[in-house]
């Protein structure tokens, strides 16, 4: 038998050993919420982490595979990477065999300057120069990195710190860059199982590769992510399923059971249909 090679192993414990719990997720979220149709053009945006460098290896495998043709581009941002993280990330590319195209910005020097929320201007502009870069090589799509965890992690933190129950969503419009939307075919696959096949396969990504980070620490110590990346793992003690409780309970929101809500960006009271005859009577219970 024919000895695998390094890559041909990383792609194979994907379909077998994580079949599972990656590649049927993967999927899955591409069904059920459309984020690929035939004739697509996706930018597959590498950051050079463990979810980024999955996402591209997935979307490598299904183009291989699928009956629907769709091209890629695997497009790679360096904000202003040291020397030694530039060099991991095309060293991770090169031994997975992604080949990727990486452009430079000046977003580190320019959001490290700011004194207030830099990581989310950070954040923002990364997105805009992206869909950008992309649009100008003919995509039509930008697929990110974001995963199940992220969903619902999201999604509690805009009900505790932002005072509003909104979620992540699996794929947008673009408001600025008209044509463009943005994909997101991790939205099923957990962060834990991601970590796994990392271990496997002996991958070393980048973790968060920032300026502002290596200056200033970690910058998890207040990090409100942390905090609730903290209390789901309390939860899951006593409740293993609290996770898939929360993703479920995006997908079968009952807007009659609630208070007001908008939608498109227009807010609405349940009192406009309060006194509707035609509206079905709530029970009390």
């Amino acid at each position: 038998m024919k000895e695998l090679t390094y890559v041909q192993s990383v792609e194979r414990s994907i379909f077998k050993t994580y079949r599972k719990e990656i590649w049927n997720p993967f999927v899955r979220a591409i069904k059920q919420y459309a984020l690929i149709r035939e004739g697509d053009r996706i930018a597959v945006c590498i950051s050079g982490g463990k979810d980024s460098m999955l996402l591209a290896k997935l979307m490598q495998l299904l183009h291989r595979i699928t009956e629907a043709p769709f091209e890629l581009v695997f497009l790679a941002m360096d904000p202003g990477y040291n020397a030694a993280n530039r060099a991991k990330l095309e060293a991770n590319a090169e031994k997975l065999e992604i080949p990727i195209e990486i452009f430079e910005t000046d977003i580190f020097d320019v959001a490290n300057a700011q004194t207030q929320s830099p990581c989310y201007l950070c954040a923002r502009m990364r997105r805009g120069h992206l869909y950008s870069k992309a649009q100008s090589l003919g995509c039509n799509k930008i697929a990110l990195g974001h995963h199940f965890n992220d969903v619902i992690e999201t999604t509690l933190l805009g009900m505790f710190y932002g005072s509003q129950i909104q979620g992540m969503m699996p794929k947008l419009h673009s408001k600025n860059f008209p044509g463009m939307e943005l994909i997101r075919p991790l939205y099923r696959v957990r962060e834990d199982d991601i970590i796994a096949w990392k271990d496997r396969n002996g991958l070393d990504f980048l973790q968060c590769a920032c300026r502002f980070t290596e200056k200033n620490g970690d910058g998890t110590g207040e990090s409100k992510r942390l905090e609730i990346k903290l209390l789901l793992k309390e939860l899951r003690k006593t409740n293993p399923f609290v996770e898939q409780s929360v993703f479920n309970s995006i997908h079968a929101v009952s807007l009659d059971t609630l208070i007001g809500y908008k939608y498109r960006g227009q807010a609405h009271s349940f009192l406009e249909n309060y006194d509707d005859a035609s509206v079905e009577a709530q029970s009390e219970e």
